[in-house]
């Protein structure tokens, strides 16, 4: 979280820290009633390979006739509304990181969430935050669940703390790294039940599967591939096949689609950067023959819906997010050079110039057997132009 104004971040801490305990007091003599809020307000891609647990959850022995609410992320709001409606019964979507410095949006959320009287609530990250471990102990559920975690994304000062919000903290046996088998083991244990789904899976409207999308960014601009190599990308596949080309992304990737389409001819590619809502990008990559990105939800969401993924894979949480195990059938074939600094939860120990990449991601070519790849998988279900 980039903090801009310490006073209003400071008057958030303290509600953070201090209301949960004050709520606890005033909730001492209140029945709960029977409702699980499920809190996960993590970024797109993760909610990818999180949501298919919701259906189990649901439909589980446990909790199925538990009203379910979900606190999530405004950024997967038309997401969850659309494909997971069916498994939820209220919704709340909140902008995580605004919240630090909006104390009275803080203690209103809260309040909110004390009202429901909640009997339990279910953290699932494994990496836990501030406003998330706050927002459980807002509610004061006579069970609150979650991972006894890291501390990537939480000061250990606070954390100590938070931990206390917590009736129960499950600790992660070593060697489960991926993010999706991390949400398996939670849920196992919470459910006490084996959870048998594969792998994430989002169903898409038509299956057509041609054409090649390209993402060329990446939430944290120091994680993406530099444009002059998708450039040269684009060129490639454009000069030795004739499957159409589209670059998409989010509003802040459009300055790098400008460049990509002023080095390229008049309709070589078709730019839907910042032109799409989220159900649309689904059935965007869902139809296409081929994704090519950084390691962004694009992926995750080739992975969902069983489409090829080719991924431009930096190291700072290699294993985590990708690359895919191998008992997962529909995953990206990820890029990547291995470096000794590999897993270093993206604190380079490299200086790095304000506008240069990682040096895990520059130091990714396009070589010549992954264009090659990349070709032929572009030519499936399109017609080959020419060969290399």
């Amino acid at each position: 979280m980039d903090i801009k104004n310490r006073n209003l971040f400071r008057t958030t801490r303290f509600i953070l820290l201090k209301a949960p305990g004050l709520f606890k007091f005033l909730a001492k003599s209140r029945a709960p009633k029977k409702r699980l809020l499920i809190i996960k307000t993590d970024a797109i891609g993760d909610y990818i390979l999180f949501r298919n647990f919701i259906e189990v959850v649901r439909h589980s022995a446990v909790f199925k006739d538990y009203k379910i609410d979900l606190l999530g992320n405004k950024l997967w709001q038309d997401l969850a509304l659309h494909y997971d409606g069916p498994f939820i019964d209220e919704f709340l979507f909140v902008g995580p990181d605004d919240l630090y410095e909006s104390p009275i949006k803080t203690i209103k959320l809260g309040r909110t969430l004390y009202k429901k009287k909640y009997q339990i609530v279910l953290q699932p990250s494994f990496s836990r935050t501030l406003i998330n471990d706050a927002m459980a102990g807002f509610t004061t559920a006579k069970q609150t669940i979650g991972f006894q975690g890291d501390t990537e994304r939480i000061n250990i000062k606070y954390n100590t703390k938070t931990d206390k919000f917590y009736s129960q903290l499950l600790n992660l046996p070593p060697g489960i790294d991926f993010e999706f088998e991390r949400s398996r083991f939670f849920f196992e244990r919470v459910l006490k039940q084996p959870v048998t789904i594969s792998g994430p899976f989002i169903p898409c409207e038509n299956k057509i599967k041609q054409g090649v999308v390209i993402f060329p960014g990446a939430g944290v601009f120091k994680r993406a591939w530099e444009a002059e190599k998708f450039l040269e990308l684009i060129k490639l596949i454009k000069q030795h096949t004739s499957t159409p080309v589209c670059i998409a992304g989010g509003p802040a990737e459009i300055q790098i689609g400008d460049y990509l389409t002023a080095n390229l001819p008049p309709y070589a590619v078709d730019n839907l950067i910042g032109n799409t809502t989220l159900p649309q990008l689904i059935e965007l990559i869902g139809n296409s023959s081929l994704i090519i990105a950084n390691e962004t939800s694009a992926v995750h969401i080739a992975a969902a819906t069983q489409t090829k993924a080719i991924c431009i894979l930096g190291g700072g949480h290699f294993g985590r997010f990708a690359p895919y195990p191998g008992h997962i059938i529909s995953k990206p074939l990820c890029v990547y050079e291995k470096m000794d600094c590999f897993n270093c939860n993206w604190d380079c120990i490299y200086q790095i110039a304000g506008n240069m990449p990682y040096p895990c991601i520059s130091c990714i070519r396009l070589r010549k057997s992954m264009a090659d790849h990349i070709v032929v998988i572009a030519t499936i279900n399109n017609p080959i132009k020419t060969y290399l």
